[in-house]
Order: C-alpha cells, then structure tokens, then sequence
C-alpha cells in the first residue's frame, strides 16, 4: 500500500504571527490541513471518502535551527474505509490529491481560523493574494518518511555534534544550505544561539504528534479490522468455510505437479516476499 507525505506551510509573511500565537496557530495548522486532506480525498475522482487514517507531525525549522520555519507533515496511506466500513478503497495509483486545489483550500480555511481567533485584523491582507505551499510526494510504504520525521518529534532542533566549538562570546555550528550538499560553519553570539533554540520549545500543554481517523487509538472501529480490509483489498485474504453452513462449498485438492501427491497450506507469501501467514502446526517434509 502506497503512502504520502502532505506538507503545509504557512508564508514567511506569518510566521511572526505565528510565533507570537503559537497555540492558535499551530492548532489551526493541524486543523486546517486534516481539513484539507479529508475534503479532497472524499472526492469521488481520489480516494471517495474521508474515512481516512493518518498523523501529523509539527515541525518549526529547516537546516538552519535559527530561521523559524513552522509546517506540518502529514503521512497520509494511499486508502480509506468505505462509508459503512465494510471495504477498503484505494485512490488513483501515484496520486492522493492535487496540490493547486490544495493550497487554496488550506488558505481559506486558515484564514477562518484566524478570523475566529480575532488575528485576521494583524496580518496584511496581501497574504490572502499568495499562493501557499502544499507539497505532496509519493513516499513507497512510509519507513523512509518515518525515519525523516523521528528527529523532528524526538530530538531538539540541533543536535550535539553539530557545534562546532563554543567559546566565552560565540558559538560555531555547522549547517548544509537548502539545496546543497556542502556544509559550512556559522558563528552566532550566544544570545542568537539561544533565542534560536527557545524558539523551538513548545509551551505547555501542544503537541508536536497528532493522530485522526483509524490511526487514532479512540476510533470506533479497531486496527484489526482495518487491517483485514486491506488484506481483502490486496487478496491477502482465504476466507474459510464454517462446517455447519447449509452447503458447503467442494474443491478438488491442490496436487504436486510432481509426485501427484495432496498438497497441504504451509505458508502464503506476497508478492515482495514477506511471509504473509504461517501454519500454527511445524511441517514436516514426508520425502
């Protein structure tokens, strides 16, 4: 199963804004691009429904842990329980949502946030004219991504063996540029380096990690049973006959194409070679 990662941004024009309302704005961030992705996705041409499972993860800076730079990623599976939760449904192959219809979504309904929290009145109107960033990027089965986003939600914005040395007046760190592979040092007095620390830590109380739909432990059907549904979805799935059913259904054996022998179910692997199922009971080799 596909998975993609939905990154929202906001303007460079806010993010002051945003830092001095970080509660509001974050919260609108969050809601605003589960909005988003539940809208576009329910539409009949993607996925057909908002019965989605995902999590968002808050991320406030870049290469350069002194620029503030808030947005939120999104992981986001390529599928969603039908309306009755009894099918599992896949969008278009490679593609989850288009990013245009996105971006100008997402604008107007952060602007209603803002609206609704009483900020509209402190941001020039000229922002509502941009055109804001919606990334979305196909990211295989997710491990990468995964990978990517620990360190935004686990770790701080700089990371030890970054500093390069630290003396009575400044401290030198080292940062790779947007864009390039080369790395340089860069010397900031400490008050810089601390204000660009702080301004990283949370208050009291946000979160960096959120959940919705059936990835949220509180969703009113299980994992389990999702789970299922995608093995239907993919034909992971041998539904078995109860043997009181008013007819049962006789299929001839499966035989060796060698030995003409009856062959027995000892495993079902996929197509990438995982081991799907294994027979509870050991196997053993009768030649």
């Amino acid at each position: 199963m596909a998975y993609y990662l939905v990154t929202f941004t906001v303007p460079e024009a806010l993010r002051k804004i945003v830092r001095a309302n970080q509660r509001v704005c974050y919260q609108a961030i969050f809601d605003t691009g589960r909005e988003t992705i539940r809208q576009l996705a329910s539409g009949p041409r993607f996925i057909g429904t908002d019965r989605l499972g995902f999590f968002g993860a808050l991320h406030t800076w870049g290469r350069d842990f002194t620029v503030y730079h808030p947005h939120v990623h999104f992981v986001v599976p390529g599928g969603g329980v039908s309306q009755d939760g009894t099918r599992w449904q896949a969008g278009p192959a490679n593609f989850l949502l288009p990013e245009k219809a996105a971006s100008k979504i997402y604008r107007a309904k952060f602007r209603d946030a803002l609206r609704e929290a009483g900020l509209l009145d402190e941001i020039d109107p000229d922002v509502w004219k941009q055109t804001w960033v919606v990334d979305v990027e196909a990211v295989g089965d997710g491990r990468a991504t995964l990978k990517y986003l620990a360190p935004c939600v686990y770790r701080a914005a700089i990371s030890n063996n970054r500093i390069e040395a630290v003396d009575e007046f400044t401290v030198t760190y080292r940062v790779t540029p947007t864009g390039s592979r080369q790395s340089h040092t860069r010397p900031v007095s400490g008050n810089e380096f601390v204000r660009g620390f702080l301004q990283h830590t949370l208050q009291r109380n946000l979160q960096r990690l959120r959940y919705y739909g059936f990835a949220s432990p509180n969703y009113k059907l299980s994992m389990g049973w999702i789970r299922m549904l995608v093995w239907f979805y993919l034909g992971w799935c041998y539904v078995l006959a109860k043997q009181s059913a008013a007819k049962a259904i006789e299929r001839p054996p499966v035989r060796c194409a060698e030995c003409g022998g009856e062959m027995q179910l000892v495993a079902i692997i996929d197509g990438r070679g995982r081991t799907r199922y294994n027979h509870p009971l050991p196997f053993l080799d009768s030649g």
